[in-house]
């Protein structure tokens, strides 16, 4: 069974690997999408990414969890990649909780993962206010 998961995975924290963990105790293979580093940057503003697409990939590559990860530039490229691997299952963070989900038809089942504490953003001022 498939699990897929997407996101940017900026500055890889407890949340990301937490949820990364569930993601990958509901099946046999975790794919992970990753926005590329342009894509970041429209959606995130021009001080963002932190890590570049390669950095990120690797990261997440080097987990025992993640088995496969690509990258997507556009919703039809991350669209194109959940058609062409048809995971069983997406893994969404619970703000997703009643809003549209790119993919979300091609999935059997969305599961919603309770977000914990844990934000990039809040670590990246958290950085910037020391």
């Amino acid at each position: 069974m498939t699990i897929v998961v997407n996101g940017t995975f900026d500055i890889l924290h407890r949340g990301h690997i937490e949820m990364l963990e569930y993601a990958k105790s509901l099946g046999d293979q975790l794919l992970v999408c990753i926005d590329t580093d342009r894509r970041v940057t429209k959606l995130k503003g021009p001080t963002r990414q932190i890590n570049n697409q390669q950095d990120r990939a690797f990261v997440l590559q080097s987990l025992k969890c993640v088995d496969i990860v690509k990258f997507f530039d556009s919703t039809e490229e991350l669209i194109e990649i959940i058609e062409m691997y048809k995971p069983d299952i997406m893994v969404k963070g619970s703000d997703y909780i009643g809003k549209p989900i790119v993919g979300e038809s091609l999935c059997k089942e969305i599961k919603f993962y309770d977000r914990t504490e844990h934000s990039t953003t809040e670590i990246i001022q958290r950085i910037i206010d020391r």
